[in-house]
C-alpha cells in the first residue's frame, strides 16, 4: 500500500525537536518559524508538556465520554480563567475543522436557521460544512456545495449589513485573523459591526480562533482587540502543541441537550493532559506577553528590509507580502539558511508562525538571513 498523494513534500525527515528547533535524520538543525501551521505554541518537546502526557499515559490513555473525566473540568476551568471566558461552556473535539462543524451545527440548533455568512479568503477546514464555508473552490467537492453559504467581501461593513437585511441568517463565521488568506486582520469596526448586526437579527457570531487563538496575537484571542464577545469561539492548533485536540466555547445562553453533539475521541485523557500542560506553560512563562513583545520587535525590524510590500500581523502571527512570488525565497531560506516558513493563498505572502517561546536572538537569525536573500534578489 502507498500513501494517498495529496501533499507536496520537502525532502526532509525530522527526527528530533526542541524549543524552536528541529533536527533531521542527517543531523541538520533547522529554525522552525512555522510551527507546523501554528500548532507548536509552547515549543517543541517542552519538558513539562512531555512529562504531563507521559505520566497520564502511564495511568490511563483512553475511555469514552460515557464516564466522568475530571481532567475535562480542569481544562475548562483553566481555559476560562486564562481566556477571560469563565462563564462559557466547552465542548471538546479533535480538530479545527471539527470545531467549526460543531459550532455551525450548534448555531443552527439554537435558532433553527440555515444561512451562513462567511468571507472572501476565509479558511475554516476541509470537512463538509467547514469546507463549504471556506473560500477556495479547489478544495470543495460537489457533495460539499450548498446554497446555505453566502460569501461576502472581507472587512466590507455595507455588504454585510445589506445581506443581513435580505436573509434570515443563522450565523456569521469569521477568523480572528485570516491565516491561509495571508494574515489579513479584520478591522475593529468590522468585528463590532458583525456583533451589532448579529444581535439585531438574532444570528450568532462565530469567531474562528483556530489559528489566531491561544495567545498568538498578543491577547488570548485576536478578537479581544476589538472588545467584543462572540456567541461561539472555536479553538484547536496551539491548544495541544501537536496533540490533536480542539474545542468550541459556547455562550451560556445557548442551551445543551443530550445527543446534540458527540465525539469518540474528543476530550480524552491524553488530549486533556496536553491541553492543560499548554495552558500551564503559557501562564507560568508569560508567553502571551512574549508573543506581543517579540512580534512587535519582529515587525519593527522587518520595516527596515527592502523588497517588502506590506507587513501584516499581531503578536507572532505575521504575514510578509513581497512584490514577487515567495516560493523560491522560502525554498532558499530552507535549503541555505535552514529555516522553516509558511506561505498562504496569496502567493506573494510568507507566513511567520513560530512558537510563542521565540526569543529575540532567534528572530534576529531570520531577520539577517531574510535581509540577505532579498538584497541578493534586488541586485539581480
Amino acid at each position: 500500500m502507498k500513501l494517498f498523494d495529496v501533499y507536496p513534500l520537502f525532502d526532509i525527515v525530522p527526527v528530533k525537536a526542541e524549543g524552536s528547533y528541529i533536527w533531521d535524520e542527517k543531523g541538520v538543525k533547522y529554525l522552525d518559524l512555522y510551527g507546523g501551521h501554528a500548532v507548536i505554541s509552547v515549543g517543541h518537546s517542552h519538558p513539562y508538556y512531555v512529562k504531563k502526557i507521559t505520566d497520564q499515559l502511564n495511568k490511563i490513555g483512553f475511555y469514552s465520554n460515557s464516564v466522568k473525566i475530571p481532567m475535562q473540568e480542569e481544562l475548562a476551568q483553566k481555559l476560562g480563567e486564562l481566556s477571560g471566558y469563565t462563564d462559557y461552556n466547552l465542548f471538546l473535539c479533535n480538530s479545527g475543522a471539527e470545531a467549526n462543524e460543531n459550532a455551525l451545527k450548534v448555531a443552527s440548533f439554537h435558532n433553527g436557521r440555515k444561512k451562513i455568512i462567511s468571507f472572501s479568503k476565509s479558511f475554516h477546514g476541509r470537512t463538509s460544512l467547514a469546507v463549504a464555508a471556506t473560500d477556495d473552490a479547489s478544495i470543495v467537492a460537489p457533495v460539499n456545495q450548498t446554497d446555505n453559504i453566502i460569501f461576502l467581501p472581507f472587512n466590507d461593513e455595507q455588504a454585510l449589513e445589506a445581506v443581513m437585511q435580505q436573509y434570515e441568517v443563522c450565523a456569521v463565521i469569521v477568523e480572528g485573523i485570516q491565516g491561509v488568506g495571508g494574515v489579513m486582520i479584520p478591522t475593529t469596526s468590522f468585528l463590532q459591526k458583525i456583533k451589532q448586526v448579529c444581535e439585531k437579527a438574532g444570528a450568532l457570531l462565530i469567531l474562528d480562533e483556530v489559528q489566531s487563538g491561544y495567545g498568538r496575537s498578543g491577547k488570548f484571542f485576536a478578537h479581544q482587540y476589538a472588545g467584543i464577545q462572540p456567541d461561539i469561539i472555536t479553538i484547536a492548533k496551539g491548544m495541544g502543541n501537536g496533540f490533536p485536540v480542539a474545542g468550541v466555547l459556547i455562550h451560556p445562553s445557548i442551551k445543551a441537550k443530550h445527543s446534540m453533539l458527540g465525539t469518540t475521541f474528543g476530550g480524552n485523557y491524553l488530549a486533556c493532559a496536553a491541553a492543560i500542560a499548554v495552558l500551564d506553560i503559557i501562564k507560568k512563562e508569560n508567553l502571551i506577553d512574549n508573543a506581543l513583545k517579540i512580534g512587535t520587535y519582529f515587525m519593527e525590524k522587518l520595516k527596515g528590509i527592502d523588497g517588502i510590500k506590506e507587513i501584516r500581523g499581531l503578536g507572532l502571527m505575521i504575514g510578509v507580502e513581497l512584490d514577487q512570488p515567495c516560493a523560491d525565497i522560502r525554498k532558499q531560506l530552507l535549503t541555505e539558511y535552514k529555516m522553516f516558513l509558511g506561505s498562504s493563498s496569496n502567493k506573494n505572502t510568507i507566513r511567520i508562525l513560530p512558537a510563542l517561546t521565540l526569543t529575540k536572538e532567534e528572530a534576529d537569525l531570520f531577520l539577517q538571513a531574510f535581509g540577505k536573500v532579498l538584497a541578493e534578489r534586488l541586485v539581480k
